[in-house]
């Protein structure tokens, strides 16, 4: 048994017997009771802490049924920081939380300077008995991306909106200023990182620019979910993101106000309660500097 004997074990799996053999990094979202995403659990198994048979498991290891699965925890493992900075909550109840995130700060990662890290000064304690230790984010947004961001607080609505993700149950509208002359509306279809992605733009007000010829202020509908998504797709059509120093032109990108890409709603029906949950967030201050005309 290849184990760390400092290890604690905190749950197992028997895998019942599957149609088709799936890697173990496959496992949907809300198999487990101590792991509530897929991507939790892929970090568990690149830490060693997730046993087949009762030897350390890797991604790629196939499981067609009948598997023991052993969940470990390391009781070494340091504890989030809670860090004393103000979010503006927008919408909060026992399950789950909608927070504005500011752009210039990451989500989650492993600084101690985190969004994630100040949920728990911000966020009500819940009184459920599913009570996650401290709230974790269901998606990130970009370090320099400003708005909406979606925070689950207990397992169920962890593991329930970790799903709807998943399944395209949760809608999300951007808004982005955009560089050069772009058709009023389309469909982006590139792939990204060799995945299938989708992109709807339409065009809410555009503008004659004397540096950077136009001007877009555009809505963004991701249909797909890949990192950089938005950013990638509109550059790909020649308007790339006012601000983008990765994906931007050389020489268009502008100084010191960042980049121009906003989240700025979510809409979904709420796991637990089935209400409308439906959040928009203002734009921020520099879009309206650029299109003081725009109402959104």
């Amino acid at each position: 048994m290849k184990e760390n004997h400092r290890l604690i074990k905190v749950e197992s799996y028997t895998v019942p017997t599957l149609d088709d053999k799936i890697r173990l990094s496959d496992f949907p979202a809300g198999t487990f009771n101590t792991i509530h995403s897929r991507k939790a659990f892929k970090n568990a198994i690149k830490l060693g802490l997730i046993n087949v048979n009762r030897e350390i498991g890797f991604t790629a290891d196939y499981i067609s049924g009948g598997e023991l699965i052993e969940i470990f925890q390391n009781p070494d493992a340091q504890k989030k920081p809670v860090i004393d900075f103000p979010v503006d909550v927008i919408f909060e109840d026992d399950y789950l939380a909608i927070v504005f995130k500011p752009s210039g700060i990451v989500v989650s990662g492993n600084k101690k300077f985190t969004l994630e890290n100040a949920l728990s000064y911000n966020l009500k304690k819940t009184t459920q008995e599913d009570a996650l230790l401290s709230p974790e984010p269901i998606h990130r947004l970009d370090y320099p991306t400003s708005g909406a961001l979606l925070v689950g607080k207990t397992s169920e609505s962890l593991i329930a909106l970790n799903r709807m993700f998943e399944e395209k149950e949760i809608q999300k509208t951007y808004h982005a200023v955009t560089i050069g002359n772009m058709k009023d509306s389309g469909i982006i279809t590139l792939d990204v990182d060799n995945k299938k992605s989708k992109t709807r733009f339409k065009i809410i007000h555009q503008k004659e620019s004397r540096k950077y010829t136009c001007l877009n202020l555009v809505e963004l509908t991701p249909f797909t979910g890949r990192k950089h998504q938005l950013r990638i797709h509109l550059a790909s059509i020649d308007t790339p993101i006012l601000g983008d120093k990765i994906y931007g032109s050389p020489g268009l990108i502008g100084q010191g106000n960042g980049l121009y890409l906003h989240a700025s709603s979510l809409k979904f029906i709420h796991p637990i309660t089935d209400e409308n949950v439906s959040v928009t967030i203002p734009l921020p201050k520099k879009f309206i500097k650029l299109f003081p005309e725009i109402n959104l």
